[in-house]
């Protein structure tokens, strides 16, 4: 390489590092405008169509007073992040989902929107393309089923008794995650008691479904099943369908009272059960079912701890999976200790500082029951 090509080499990286360090500067400023009084840093968690299409249609099963302005900048939302086939992704720029979109045509249905718009017939069409609403998830059609939109059969059978099974049994609440608990013990029972959505509008989405789900005889096995477990849960599923009927009601009703135990000792205040969407609207919808009362504590709190999760913009609006400050202010943190300098370390220990006091050492989670004696001392992900 000759002297002027490494000199014109040399000027070519000094011109891109002297970009570089401009790009490190200005994205610390915009973080650093961001970090809250406390030291702590929160960001939006936005995740797919899912949680603020399921946001709406909680509203109107409760029969709650609509919230036009509300539903009109969620419906945006859900119309603005529609891919161009129609469908509804699970991730940017993404494959559409045929869960997802089936959620979102309902909600917006749901808010109003005529079913011969553009966007509402290319979400039709892309449905019926991939099998219709038959081919949603398991929790998809558990809410379709809570609707009356299919029959309870087009659901896996989970009965609530499984929180009476013993430790031994190969399938027990402690032999799964967190997340997995605090989801399906209310939707057991749900699931128990089947009940409808109260539906003040009366809206139904049976132009989803290829065959009328009342005619659907075999219900689609879930993608990531495959032989021989297929065939073993199918077996299973047959098997519970056909003796459920016959489970003594003082033992399900034992179990109802243990699931209603096990999620009022988890509500965590407004942070709300699992400080996750579906676990939390599970226990809003199992509280109905059961009866309680709207101005119940209980209910009061689990309701709230919903609405915390909302993102209410001039236009836009949408609902949050969970709140992340544990994480954010960790990842932050740890990304301007990177950047360095007297300022940036400054507010990496503050955030420190207001990370400190949040490892839990105090109390044994469900994870004790796996690991007894063993001293905690980890971070939640939310508040």
């Amino acid at each position: 390489m000759s002297e002027a090509q490494v000199h014109a080499a040399a000027a070519v990286t000094k011109g891109a590092s002297d970009k570089l360090e401009a790009s490190i500067a200005s994205a610390t400023k915009a973080l650093c405008a961001l970090q809250r009084a406390d030291g702590h840093f929160v960001f939006e968690l936005e995740a797919d169509a899912t949680i603020p299409a399921e946001y709406v249609l909680l509203r109107h099963y409760l029969a709650e007073p609509v919230n036009a302005e509300l539903e009109q900048k969620i419906a945006r939302y859900l119309r603005r992040i529609q891919s161009p086939d129609g469908g509804w992704p699970l991730f940017y720029a993404g494959a559409s989902d045929i869960s997802a979109s089936v959620k979102a045509y309902f909600a917006l249905k749901m808010i109003g929107d005529p079913v011969d718009t553009p966007h509402m017939t290319r979400a039709r069409g892309w449905i019926l393309a991939h099998g219709g609403g038959a081919n949603s998830n398991v929790f998809t059609r558990n809410l379709l089923a809570l609707y009356g939109a299919i029959p309870w059969r087009g659901v896996p059978v989970m009965p609530v008794e499984i929180m009476l099974l013993p430790r031994w049994f190969p399938f027990h609440l402690d032999k799964v995650s967190y997340w997995a608990r605090t989801v399906m013990v209310p939707l057991m029972v749900l699931n128990a008691l089947k009940p409808q959505a109260r539906n003040p509008r009366g809206i139904r989405i049976d132009e989803l479904f290829v065959t009328p789900p009342d005619a659907v005889r075999h219900w689609p096995k879930g993608a990531h099943q495959t032989w021989p477990w297929a065939e073993m849960f199918g077996g299973l599923d047959r098997a519970l369908r056909a003796f459920e009927p016959y489970f003594p009601k003082a033992l399900r009703a034992g179990a109802i009272n243990k699931a209603v135990a096990f999620v009022t000792d988890r509500l965590n205040g407004e942070n709300g059960l699992g400080a996750i969407f579906p676990a939390m609207a599970n226990a809003v919808l199992m509280f109905d079912a059961l009866g309680y009362y709207k101005d119940d504590a209980k209910v009061r709190t689990a309701r709230t701890s919903l609405d915390r999760l909302l993102v209410i913009k001039e236009d836009e609006a949408y609902c949050q999976p969970c709140l992340s400050p544990v994480w954010d202010t960790a990842l932050t943190a740890h990304a301007l200790l990177e950047v360095g300098g007297s300022d940036c370390e400054q507010r990496a220990r503050s955030s420190l500082e207001w990370l400190r006091p949040l490892q839990v050492r105090d109390r044994i989670g469900d994870w004790g029951a796996s690991r007894p004696g063993v001293r905690p001392g980890g971070w939640a992900f939310q508040y």
